[in-house]
């Protein structure tokens, strides 16, 4: 460790916000006042003799803001002159460190002090840890001292051994700040001043490889931004050339895009708004990148088909003979095309093909079961009109964005889907199918539902802004189909807006006659057969959809057939057929397997659901279509069981009302029936509805639920051929529902005979086909004791009753 000793008396010379080590040597300038008062002691106690004789000797203290530190440098003046810039000046060398003492007086006008001086010898032999450490610091001030080109300085600084001396030439460095300066002359171990060193010059080092990695990277964007801006200026150069050459005038770009948009075929609006973007263009720069924004919203604008309308084929029987062709069945659709081309013609006819600025489109919402042919019949309807034809998925779709486009101010913003199909299109009155619009969803960032109010409205949809456009877009012309499966998942507003058309599902003989005439074609062309080489015949095609495929529409049925063709088409290429080959029901089973839905009139009596009291069979409307559901009731033991109601089959708060309002019409009136009604005070009643995965909810199972119970008690039989579908009020009236036709075409598929409807419901028969209503036998009721009357099987045929 370092000794102190040798007290000396010195005049002060303050040094501001700068710091002299040992060793190293600095002019100062004798014009500062305080600066020549120490100089001038010194001089004059030199003179004197006071110090022993010398060179005359001053104190560096640093000072900063005002404070003294609390060691100094013992300095000496070398030299007193002039500076560079002609002031005078002195060379003062630095000798070593004093520890500041107690002031104390002297000659001239400087301050000053008692100090003693610092012995700083550090040991020997050096320790090897020192040793590595001389060698780091030179390595890293050597490293330093390349970057700056400094190559004599590298010399000087290898040269040094002195641990000492080595530390206070890191002094000169600058870029240490003051206070690491004062920390390096503050610290009086040679050892640890040249570990505080050498940490320093560290730090600096990597700050300074960060900065210049910054730095080269900032230079490199430079320099690729300038040699983009050169090679532009060479294409633009490039192509003024060419145009020269061509004979096309020196017009740039913005020029042409003024061209183009003068000679384009626009709307007035449209062309005003187009031609203050190309003013936009003109004044903007080529780096800018409003400019890219700008072009890209010209095309856009140019590219649409503003003025561009196909003409309707008027021929409304040869329309007709196009949709009877190409679909099966959807009178109700055909009709309402047939119609509306019909209108057409005759407003074209008498002039008025354009009323208070609105052109006669039409907004159909087709709503029904999958498979129907909904989103095929999109492709007929254009066909039949003459229109071009542009589907546009919305399932799924959740940013309102998507139908009403993104704001230009986004990077990479887009017109809307609406507008892209019109572009798509290539005119303003195409056929535009909105497929899947109940599967629109909604979150943070919008409501899609509610962009398309305005597009499907007929009364606002003819200046339609798209929020990338911003301009009106005429969509009164345009014939908008949108499909659905559930009714129910259209906002109401929405739905308000468009003409609902429902589509309910194909009657087996609808089906055989798709099958025969559509599928099948279809399906021997995928399978690579010629037309003659398979033949189906109408029983196994009706077999098929009664037994295999039992469903509302054909997709399963268009399935089972390319299966069947597959089957044969493989054993035909492995040598166990021959063609042609006609293709019959009984083959069936040996080539796809077994019947997946057996109808319940075709089992044997004893394992049919209602073989025993307490089951009724009920119709509902699913996603799917029309299906049959079933209804279990049973009575708890009145030893173990409990009171009260239990139902099960995960079903809504309606289904669930309604068999409170079944049980408890059956309590009051249960007497007037001729029904034990004592077992439902005092035991447990279950409602079970199988398929208990599938959610269940609404009032139609009013009357089957009550007819289980009915039969329950009575220990009487439902009849297997009867389905029953109505809602119930605690007085036992039955009240109408709905999805009566969906219903029927699903009792006719299970192969029910006789079906229990509502009397309030009759008009609506006139929707179910003749065909069907022919092979129904349709009761209409207004109260719960005529279902029973039709449903229960006869007295006579007594079982014991469940509850016994």
């Amino acid at each position: 460790m370092a000794a102190t000793s040798t007290p000396l008396t010195l005049p002060v010379l303050p040094l501001d916000d700068e710091v002299v080590l040992p060793g190293m040597v600095v002019p100062l300038d004798l014009s500062d006042a305080e600066v020549r008062a120490a100089v001038e002691a010194a001089q004059a106690a030199a003179r004197d003799g006071g110090d022993g004789g010398g060179k005359p000797k001053v104190l560096l203290v640093p000072r900063v803001d005002g404070t003294y530190a609390g060691t100094g440098v013992l300095g000496t003046v070398e030299q007193v002159g002039r500076l560079s810039d002609g002031d005078p000046g002195a060379l003062i060398r630095g000798r070593g460190r004093v520890r500041i003492g107690a002031g104390t007086t002297g000659p001239g006008a400087a301050l000053w002090i008692e100090g003693i001086a610092v012995d700083e010898t550090a040991p020997d032999p050096l320790p090897g840890s020192v040793t590595e450490l001389i060698k780091e610091y030179k390595a890293l001030a050597t490293d330093w001292l390349k970057k700056r080109g400094a190559w004599q300085v590298v010399d000087r600084v290898q040269q040094i051994d002195d641990v000492s001396t080595l530390a206070d030439n890191s002094g000169y460095s600058p870029f240490l700040t003051t206070a690491q300066k004062v920390a390096l002359l503050e610290t009086t171990d040679p050892v640890a001043r040249l570990k505080l060193a050498t940490e320093q010059l560290r730090e600096h080092l990597a700050e300074q490889d960060v900065a210049e990695s910054i730095a080269k990277d900032v230079q490199e964007g430079v320099d690729k931004q300038q040699r983009e801006f050169l090679l532009r200026r060479q294409l633009d150069a490039v192509r003024k050339e060419l145009r020269e050459i061509n004979g096309e005038g020196d017009d740039d770009e913005s020029a042409d895009y003024r061209t183009r948009v003068e000679n384009a075929d626009l709307p007035e609006k449209v062309r005003e708004a187009a031609l203050k973007e190309v003013d936009k263009l003109e004044r903007s720069s080529d780096q800018s990148p409003e400019g890219s924004w700008i072009r890209t919203w010209l095309d856009t604008v140019l590219e649409l088909p503003w003025n561009e309308r196909t003409e309707d084929e008027y021929d409304i029987r040869g329309a007709q003979a196009v949709l009877d062709a190409e679909h099966s069945g959807l009178e109700d659709v055909k009709e309402r095309i047939t119609e509306y081309l019909a209108v057409r013609k005759r407003r074209s006819d008498r002039g008025l093909g354009v009323v208070g600025g609105r052109r006669g489109g039409a907004v159909l919402a087709l709503v029904g079961p999958p498979g129907v042919g909904k989103t095929s019949l999109g492709e007929s309807v254009a066909h039949a009109m003459g229109r071009k034809f542009v589907r546009v998925a919305l399932g799924g779709v959740r940013d309102e964005a998507e139908i009403r486009g993104h704001r230009r101010t986004y990077v990479g913003a887009l017109p809307g889907r609406i507008v892209r199909a019109i572009k798509e299109a290539g005119s303003m009155n195409p056929v535009v199918l909105l497929d899947e619009i109940d599967k629109v969803g909604s979150d943070f960032r919008g409501d899609p539902a509610a962009a398309l109010l305005e597009v499907l409205d007929p009364a606002q949809n003819h200046t339609f802004r798209d929020h990338y456009l911003e301009v009106e877009l005429d969509l009164s012309d345009v014939v908008f189909l949108a499909t659905a499966n559930v009714l129910e998942a259209i906002p109401e507003a929405l739905l308000d807006r468009m003409e609902l058309v429902r589509l309910d599902g194909y009657t087996e003989d609808e089906k055989v006659v798709i099958a025969r005439d559509h599928l099948l074609p279809r399906q021997l062309e995928r399978a690579g057969l010629e037309p003659g080489e398979v033949t189906l015949e109408d029983d196994a095609l009706r077999k098929l959809a009664g037994e295999y495929t039992r469903e509302a529409g054909v997709r399963n049925l268009e399935r089972a057939i390319a299966r069947l063709l597959r089957k044969v088409a493989a054993e035909h290429e492995l040598g166990e057929r021959e063609l042609p080959f006609t293709l019959g029901a009984e083959h069936l089973r040996k080539l796809i397997g077994r019947p997946h839905h057996v109808p319940e009139s075709a089992q044997d009596p004893a394992e049919r659901r209602t073989a025993v009291p307490g089951v009724a069979t009920g119709l509902a409307v699913t996603g799917a279509g029309g299906d049959v559901l079933y209804v279990e009731a049973s009575l708890a033991d009145p030893e173990t069981g409990g009171s009260g109601l239990t139902l099960t089959g995960q079903l809504g708060d309606v289904m669930k009302e309604s068999a409170q309002i079944a049980l408890s019409f059956l309590r009051s009136r249960g007497a007037e029936l001729e029904l034990p009604v004592a077992d439902l005070k005092d035991r447990g009643v279950h409602i079970h509805f199988p398929a208990g995965a599938v959610p269940k909810d609404g009032p139609s199972a009013g009357i089957t639920m009550t007819t289980a119970l009915a039969s329950l008690l009575s220990g009487r039989l439902v009849r297997t051929d009867v389905a029953m579908t109505g809602e119930v009020s605690l007085t036992g009236r039955v009240l109408p529902i709905g999805g009566l036709k969906q219903k029927l075409l699903a009792a006719h598929r299970a192969g029910l005979t006789t079906v229990v409807i509502p009397k309030r419901n009759e008009p609506d028969l006139d929707d179910v086909p003749a065909e069907i209503l022919d092979k129904l036998e349709v009761h209409p009721v207004t109260d719960v004791r005529q279902v029973l009357e039709i449903a229960l099987a006869p007295a006579e045929v007594l079982v014991p009753a469940a509850a016994a």
